[in-house]
């Protein structure tokens, strides 16, 4: 089993999961026992994330010390974020006009599932302006911000207090030392908690099988497979290219590199669950601490590729099933409100659900036609969450090019080393 790692031992649990979901369809008992196990593996990541960003992103920031340079990649980085967002959006509406995987749908024989747990959040969404997005980052109680797991606040914090903490000089290294040994500490709990990622994949998708069942997937088989393709599609052309041609190393390589963590980012629908290992594995390929532990806990909120994607393909989707015509204008202001409610509300459990709940009535959509695809949501998920995190990966090298500190000698030694071939040493 060491042979294989970690990845096999994943893979098995998302076999032996979805051959126990497929035998107990419809019994709500494995809900029951499975559950608990899958929320124990997703509470030990979200355990273990915010330590892990404020230690990387305060001795980064300290290491950088100087307030115009990162104010110079934080631009850099929020412009690259929205220019990705904007042409997957883009590219979501151009294959949902083409391939027209709503048309010739029957409603009568798709599910109705329950989408009434979304509605409070999407009325204060609706509310959330883009300037409430800014305001929020900045907290007023820094403790209550990590206790609720609010990113762009901690992320905020960090970079103040590590830009505080270089002005102190040789006196701040002992304070530097300590949060250097945090982080330290934090990655070796990472790969701690790791160990049972195999068990945890198991039973979230053993839960996700049983509930839905294979059978479900027949009448919207058009809109999985469209979505699958597609996201297949801008993983190896839109960020391949972005990857060659800015970052300098082929996409490929980077899958590659982060094989084990897109598995289990896939299999839990989760990318919290994989935001440490990225991090560490990202810096062992030459990515400079400082810009890794700012890029990719921003992406997060601010660089949702996959679900931008998704959301203006299902938002065509839900529209040609209900027979109606968007005309251009209609799909600009689409793609123009989906930019900024994708932003407002990062971090909301269903984040892609409520966008949609909140963007789909600025378009005359009936809100009713998520009810249809909301039992397979978790399945496509797991595609968007996918592409969510090859994206932050693909962001954090082309912004350590941009700055011209990306090693690529030691990315190179690096994606062909024991760790990532899997070869015996």
């Amino acid at each position: 089993m060491k042979k294989f790692g970690l990845v096999g031992q994943i893979l098995l649990g998302l076999v032996l999961g979805i051959l126990v979901g497929a035998i107990f369809y419809g019994n709500s008992n494995v809900g029951k026992i499975l559950q608990p196990v899958g929320d124990i593996f997703i509470h030990l990541i979200k355990m273990i994330v915010v330590p892990i960003v404020i230690s990387t992103l305060v001795v980064g920031v300290a290491g950088v010390g100087d307030v115009k340079k990162l104010g110079k990649l934080g631009g850099k980085t929020i412009i690259y974020f929205e220019i990705i967002t904007t042409v997957a959006i883009i590219l979501g509406l151009l294959v949902a006009n083409v391939v027209k995987p709503g048309v010739g749908v029957d409603m009568s024989h798709l599910t109705k599932t329950d989408i009434s747990k979304y509605v409070a959040t999407t009325a204060q969404t609706e509310k959330h302006s883009f300037s409430d997005t800014l305001v929020n980052i900045v907290p007023t109680n820094i403790i209550d911000s990590m206790a609720k797991g609010d990113m762009l606040a901690v992320i905020f914090f960090s970079v103040i207090f590590g830009l505080g903490l270089a002005k102190l000089g040789k006196k701040s290294e002992p304070l530097l030392n300590f949060f250097q040994l945090v982080a330290e500490t934090m990655f070796n709990v990472t790969n701690m908690v790791m160990r049972f990622a195999p068990f945890g994949v198991f039973a979230l998708i053993g839960v996700t099988v049983s509930k839905f069942g294979i059978t479900s997937l027949i009448p919207l088989g058009k809109l999985v497979i469209t979505v699958y393709v597609t996201m297949a599609f801008f993983i190896i052309v839109v960020l391949g290219i972005i990857s060659k041609f800015f970052g300098g190393i082929s996409v490929f390589q980077i899958i590659k590199v982060m094989r084990t963590e897109l598995l289990l980012a896939y299999s839990t629908a989760s990318s919290e669950s994989v935001l440490p290992k990225i991090m560490e594995k990202l810096e062992k390929m030459g990515c400079p601490k400082a810009i890794t532990s700012f890029v990719v806990p921003t992406g997060y909120s601010f660089n949702l590729d996959g679900s931008t994607l998704y959301q203006a393909l299902a938002a065509i989707f839900i529209a040609q099933m209900y027979g109606i015509h968007l005309p251009i204008g209609q799909q600009i202001t689409l793609m123009l409100v989906l930019m900024l409610t994708s932003k407002g509300i990062a971090g909301v459990p269903g984040v892609s659900f409520v966008v949609l709940l909140a963007t789909l009535g600025s378009v005359h959509i009936p809100l009713e036609g998520l009810a249809f695809i909301a039992g397979i949501d978790r399945l496509l998920d797991m595609a968007r969450t996918v592409v969510n995190v090859i994206g932050n990966s693909v962001a954090a090298v082309v912004m350590s090019r941009s700055e011209g500190k990306f090693n690529k000698k030691q990315a190179e030694a690096y994606i062909s080393s024991a760790e990532v071939t899997g070869k015996a040493v």
